[in-house]
């Protein structure tokens, strides 16, 4: 599942580049997908509540002094 930020990033994105571009059908069409976006976005949590990546957790456990070993 995407996370909030990436969803309201992406949205930002597409509007730049709506505004970036002269021709009205593409910007429209842009701006009509960060519409959708952002409305995916809006109901979320305002922080991601995904699991950390294994490389961050790796990092938090040898901090801890909980070694991860792997096999």
């Amino acid at each position: 599942m995407l996370g909030k930020t990436y969803l309201t990033r992406q949205a930002s994105l597409l509007v730049k580049f709506a505004k970036t571009t002269s021709d009205a059908e593409l910007s429209a069409k842009l701006m009509s997908k960060a519409a959708d976006l952002k409305s995916q976005a809006d109901p979320m949590p305002d922080r991601d509540q995904g699991p950390k990546a294994p490389d961050v957790a790796e990092v938090e456990n040898a901090a801890s002094g909980n070694p991860i070993t792997r096999s």
